[in-house]
């Protein structure tokens, strides 16, 4: 699937939507270059789950935990990661295969430790189509 936004408004909603059905167990894998709008994404998909606290991008602790929604929600940001390894020491599995929904940004630079069930989220711009235009592929996993 791949929609089309024009707004962060857009992907925002369109984040939220996807949520609506998500499930526990679930893991998605946000890819996209700097400035695309992972972050953006991440927040209207946490809002869709029923987080009403703050979220960021958790770049320098890696993992950032939410419990109030329906679901735990697992968010991850490895842009920084140097080293795969680094994800036992946060306990990435707990979180890939527990009771909540994993979100991760940069997720191709850890892709040997993805699960195969992963939901793949892909970010592009268009700079011709406009500066707020995203195409979000949606590819389901398999």
């Amino acid at each position: 699937m791949i929609r089309e936004t024009y707004s962060t408004e857009e992907t925002y909603a369109f984040a939220k939507e996807l949520a609506d059905k998500a499930h526990p167990g679930e893991v998605y894998a946000l890819i996209g270059d700097l400035g695309v709008g992972k972050t953006v994404f991440t927040q209207g998909f946490a809002a869709g789950l029923g987080i009403t606290e703050p979220v960021n991008s958790p770049t320098f602790t890696i993992l950032k935990i939410y419990e109030e929604g329906k679901y735990p929600f697992y968010h991850f940001d490895v842009y920084r990661i140097g080293d795969v390894d680094e994800m036992d020491e946060i306990g990435y599995e707990d979180c890939f295969y527990g009771d909540g929904v994993s979100m991760v940004e940069w997720a191709d630079l850890i892709k040997e430790i993805m699960p195969e069930n992963t939901h793949r989220i892909v970010i592009r711009k268009d700079m011709a189509k406009g500066t707020d235009y995203r195409s979000i592929s949606v590819d389901e996993p398999e």
